[in-house]
């Protein structure tokens, strides 16, 4: 605050009568330098004080500014405001009082602009007539809404129908699309996809073009009464562990053969003596399967057996995202597979793989590094790499494991389901890293207490950082990774 006309006149005519004042030359001097040093002194401990309360009102109007833009629902632009400024400028209660914050939204929501101004009272330039100070601060902030590119990788293995663990993540996973999306169908260049997996994946059998010669021959006579339904098998020399796509090295089909390595009882509608791995044959009516009876989960039979549900590419529309996840569902065969479900969302936003997804826009994915373009992964497990090992069946099993996607443990060269187990922990591990050269954000979550302290660990090390990764022991819990994962996208997509 500036002194007033009468104040300046004042201390004018006191400088004159010092001046003029010819009796005890040396005090009127030292009165007046006295003056002098008070007034600096003064102005030097209430300008701190005030420059001090300035920086803490910037500071305060920047972050509110910041958390009304990161708004994505206009109506709590204002309310997310007040909420950052009153607990930044709280700070200054024993200096200042009086804050007061004034937020003004343009009509487009793309302009905030916020003001405000805190009240400093004077301590020694009271001396002089200055009472209280007002200081004022102001910012500006212009919403840049991004685009994403958003992939959800979920564990669709048997054990997720124990303790409706199926549910309570599909219900988690469209609370987050719920909160993303927001009250729009589909939203200004934001794109979902969603690959169930388990030990294998489903590109849909539309994309039998993806195939080798020697593919295309095994789906044209290799599934008799069937048809191939889309699981695709891991290609081998590390081509698993990358995002190359078909054009330029084919895959093979996913291709469980007839098999009678063993004979056992087993539970079916009651007990029965079968052939325990995969008999083509019905064991209830001696009838050859049927495209229907190959893929029947539990029930399953057939050269598809444990084919599960298809990934949903890229899409805009919210409705095709949820209707993706209400499709989920448990399947009991081969085990668990983390590093086949995702490297495929990883070649679900790999530009190299752009115009090859039907029901997909053909321009997407977008390159990477697109100016306000992020693409995320968001992977989820139940459990840990798993190769299901004979239980009934005769030792030594052929092959010693369930058939997957790499084929059986011994085909991958291993004696025994644990070193399996080892060589896809170390899959997992090398993805995670090629991803994230890539500039993909990962964020990762290990639900229920099956996953152990190393499988939250590789996790953790997977997610971009640290406060990427979840462990979610309990439903409750899950709801609570997916709700925090859901408002940390909203802000990626309007954080410039």
């Amino acid at each position: 605050m500036k002194p007033t006309s009468h104040m300046r006149l004042s201390l004018k005519k006191l400088g004159q009568c010092l001046i003029k004042d010819e009796r005890g030359s040396l005090i009127p001097a030292v009165a007046g330098g006295m003056l002098v040093l008070t007034g600096a002194a003064g102005l030097t401990v209430d300008g701190a004080r005030m420059f001090y309360v300035k920086d803490v009102l910037q500071k305060s109007l920047d972050s509110a500014g910041l958390a009304a833009g990161h708004a994505l629902d206009v109506d709590n632009m204002e309310a997310d405001a007040r909420e950052f400024f009153d607990a930044n400028i709280a700070s200054v209660d024993n200096v200042a009082a009086d804050a007061n914050m004034v937020i003004t939204v343009s009509d487009d929501n793309e302009v905030i602009t916020l003001s405000a101004d805190a009240t400093v009272s004077a301590t020694f330039m009271s001396i002089f007539g200055f009472g209280d100070i007002t200081v004022s601060a102001s910012t500006e902030i212009t919403r840049e809404t991004r685009g994403m590119e958003l992939v959800l990788v979920m564990d669709n293995t048997g054990s997720m129908r124990h303790d409706d663990k199926i549910d309570t993540m599909k219900e988690a996973a469209t609370n987050l699309i719920e909160t993303v999306y927001g009250d729009e169908e589909t939203n200004t260049n934001l794109w979902v996809g969603v690959v169930p997996y388990i030990t294998q994946v489903n590109v849909g059998s539309a994309h039998d073009g993806w195939l080798s010669a020697d593919g295309q021959t095994l789906v044209d006579t290799g599934f008799p009464d069937t048809e191939w339904m889309g699981c695709i098998a891991a290609r081998s020399d590390g081509l698993d562990e990358t995002d190359t796509p078909p054009t330029d090295e084919p895959f093979e089909p996913y291709y469980w053969q007839d098999t009678d390595y063993a004979e056992g009882w087993y539970y079916k509608s009651g007990w029965q003596f079968t052939h325990y791995d995969n008999n083509w044959v019905d064991e209830d009516n001696g009838d050859e399967i049927t495209i229907v009876e190959s893929n029947d989960r539990d029930n399953s039979i057939g050269p598809n057996r444990g084919c599960g549900e298809q990934i949903t590419p890229l899409v805009a529309e919210k409705t095709k995202v949820l209707d993706a996840i209400d499709d989920m569902a448990p399947w009991s065969f081969g085990g668990t597979a983390t590093p086949m479900g995702l490297a495929w969302g990883w070649r679900v936003l790999s530009p190299r793989w752009r115009g090859l997804w039907d029901g997909s826009e053909p321009e997407l994915p977008v390159d990477y590094a697109t100016p306000f373009m992020d693409k995320v992964i968001v992977v989820l497990t139940d459990g840990k790499n798993e190769f299901i090992p004979p239980s009934t069946w005769p030792d030594p099993f052929p092959g010693i494991s369930d058939y997957t996607a790499y084929g059986r443990a011994a085909d991958m060269g291993h004696a025994s389901v644990s070193e399996a187990r080892d060589d896809l922990d170390d899959r997992f591990d090398r993805i995670c890293a090629n991803i994230k050269n890539d500039s993909v954000i990962i964020y990762s979550i290990t639900f229920g207490t099956t996953p152990d302290a190393t499988v939250q660990t590789a996790f953790e090390n997977c997610a971009t950082n640290p406060s990427f990764y979840f462990h979610a022991p309990t439903a409750a819990s899950l709801d609570a990774a997916f709700e925090t994962i859901g408002r940390q996208l909203s802000n990626l997509r309007l954080s410039k």
